[in-house]
């Protein structure tokens, strides 16, 4: 699996568990609703600083973002 594929998942998942949608989050962030989105389908690659702030928003390691799911 891709990293952006990873980041994808692990994106929708945890910011469904905070209870926020995809417009918050980029309230959040500072980003765009669409490029929130975009990240979210695995169309865009984020980059590191975007990777910082989507933890920061949601309260967890930017590592948690990438992590692959358990086995």
């Amino acid at each position: 699996m891709e990293l952006k594929d990873l980041l994808a998942t692990n994106l929708r998942l945890l910011r469904q568990e905070c209870g926020i949608t995809q417009e918050e989050l980029a309230d959040r962030t500072g980003l765009s609703s669409r490029y929130v989105g975009s990240i979210e389908r695995a169309r865009v690659s984020a980059s590191v600083t975007v990777l910082g702030k989507l933890a920061v928003a949601l309260r967890v390691d930017p590592c948690d973002l990438l992590r692959p799911p358990r086995s």
